[in-house]
């Protein structure tokens, strides 16, 4: 048995994770069998005051009975991933907010993404993926040619494991074999000497596979559409990592099962895990369809300080 003060803020259930111990409800039980008639503890913590945890075999003990609310079923599912025949057109919006003492500057984009199972080999499947209709609130010309750039190149053939994780992303064959055409095209629609050199750069991007891939499986829709929604549950939490494009950043996240009141779907909610960089905060909500694991829409909100500059992005996949 071990003494300890408690400190404002703390609660049953954050004090019983310190200890490892599943179920909070016995740290109270544990105490109120051994503390004196004026300590009991009822459902809230007084600063101050004394706890009296339980020692580690005692907490072994208590765990065996595996009755943590936690450990529940419908808080710990296996999400499926079975794609197959799937088709669906998604609508993104991204909302950006760059704020400094000075100076505040939004912008918005918006397209579709169409998402088309293609076949399965192996235990892997593969998607052709769109992107089109861009519209970008700024309507500048080099938005316009980054949009028409992306446009050129559709669809991207994605592939993925069996939990839906990207493994590759590649250029269409047509695209591959034919990007001077279309690099003379883009050249055509876009008479610019900056657009010549955005091309260049855009040439050198697209015909290094290493780039491309990396750089594609760095895109918003694309590492957000295929995230690890689908990794193994214990104890009420998943674990996934998320890359952050713009700021060069990866994240480890703890996700938990939010609401199982509709058999037919699975609301996932997602944070930053504890002592992670507190320069960056991460709010993201998921709805996937239980029977097949494949995501419905999507609520992903982050928020990244550096110095005296704060990014903020707001993403929707509906």
């Amino acid at each position: 048995m071990t003494v300890h003060f408690i400190l404002s803020g703390e609660t049953l259930e954050n004090i019983a994770e310190e200890i490892n111990l599943e179920n909070p409800e016995y740290l109270k039980e544990f105490h109120n069998a051994h503390c004196a008639r004026e300590d009991i503890v009822n459902d809230r913590l007084v600063p101050g005051k004394k706890l009296l945890l339980p020692d580690f075999k005692t907490v072994n003990e208590y765990n065996s009975r595996n009755d943590a609310l936690c450990k529940a079923p419908e808080l710990n599912p296996d999400i499926p991933f079975f794609p197959e025949e799937f088709s669906k057109i998604y609508t993104v919006t991204i909302n950006e907010t760059e704020e400094n003492a000075l100076d505040e500057k939004s912008s918005m984009l918006t397209y579709t993404a169409s998402v088309k199972w293609m076949e399965k080999k192996g235990t892997s499947h593969i998607f052709s993926v769109f992107k089109n209709n861009f519209f970008d609130a700024q309507g500048s010309m080099m938005s316009d040619l980054a949009s028409e750039s992306i446009r050129a190149l559709n669809p991207f053939i994605v592939t993925t494991n069996e939990k839906g994780k990207i493994l590759t992303i590649q250029l269409n064959e047509n695209a591959a074999n034919h990007f001077g055409r279309i690099k003379e095209r883009l050249l055509d629609l876009f008479p610019d000497p900056y657009a010549a050199m955005y091309l260049d750069e855009f040439e050198f991007a697209v015909m290094n596979r290493d780039l491309f891939e990396r750089r594609m499986k760095e895109d918003i829709f694309m590492n957000l559409y295929f995230a690890s929604l689908r990794n193994g549950f214990k104890n009420g939490n998943s674990f996934l990592r998320q890359f952050i494009e713009g700021e060069n950043l990866q994240i480890d996240l703890m996700q938990k099962v939010e609401d199982r009141t509709d058999p037919e779907e699975i609301i996932l909610r997602q944070h930053g895990i504890p002592d992670s960089d507190p320069s960056i905060a991460f709010d993201g909500k998921y709805t996937v369809l239980a029977g097949t694991g494949l995501v419905k829409n999507a609520e992903v909100r982050y928020t990244v300080t550096r110095e005296d500059i704060k990014t903020s992005t707001f993403i929707t996949v509906e």
